[in-house]
């Protein structure tokens, strides 16, 4: 009898054994399965890239282009033939808004500028003319399209209330204009459009301080 016993006893405990073992290896398994779940939700809800600064919404207030960025530049252009095309337009903006200011009824100071801007942008687009031909590049002889929609608006108004409109185009156009010239200063490999932008800039910077000053003075 106890030669049957003991061979059960043994057959016994190898039994538990392995059902303590099986347990164990079972919970190793569920717990490394949990934690695959985590890592894996963690991922989906963190998309690849998403922690990078550019990648991240925008705080309230951030955007530069808000009021513009006076030291940052704007508007950059592909190419020299794309640049001398939004350079030519700005001319022609400026110069066709300020013939409209002296039929307006507008200031004295207003007509000075007015006058100005006339001379030195049309100084402006006859100086990028040959470098524009140069290149095969033919300019345009009026404002861009945002100008034009706008002009109707403008030919509405007179005296006070044109010169207000005016001068703070002048501001907003006048910055546009300086930053997209630093940025393509540094863009393009023409000597020659580079030595234009290094006369021009100067020019455009004068009139945006003027600009900004009388729309200060709240005319």
């Amino acid at each position: 009898m106890k030669r049957l016993f003991l061979p059960l006893l043994g057959a016994s405990l190898l039994a538990l054994n392995a059902c303590s073992s099986s347990t164990t290896e079972g919970n190793g398994n569920d717990t490394a399965s949990k934690s695959g779940v985590t890592t894996d939700s963690a991922t989906t809800a963190m998309p690849a890239g998403a922690a990078s600064p550019e990648n991240q919404p925008a705080m309230a207030g951030s955007n530069k282009s808000e009021g513009g960025d006076p030291n940052g530049p704007t508007a950059p252009h592909a190419n020299d033939a794309e640049f001398m095309m939004s350079a030519a337009h700005s001319d022609q903006n400026e110069i066709q808004l300020s013939k409209m200011a002296l039929a307006k009824g507008v200031s004295e100071t207003a007509k000075t500028y007015a006058n100005q801007m006339i001379t030195d942008h049309t100084k402006s687009s006859a100086n990028l003319k040959p470098i524009a031909a140069k290149a095969g590049v033919t300019l345009p002889t009026d404002m861009d399209a945002d100008h034009k929609a706008m002009a109707p608006q403008m030919e509405k108004l007179s005296g006070k209330a044109f010169e207000e409109k005016y001068i703070q185009q002048m501001v907003a156009d006048h910055q546009k204009t300086a930053n997209t010239l630093k940025a393509h200063q540094q863009m393009t490999k023409d000597a020659q459009l580079q030595g234009w932008i290094t006369t021009t800039l100067p020019v455009v910077e004068g009139h945006l301080k003027m600009a900004s000053t009388d729309a200060n003075m709240k005319m």
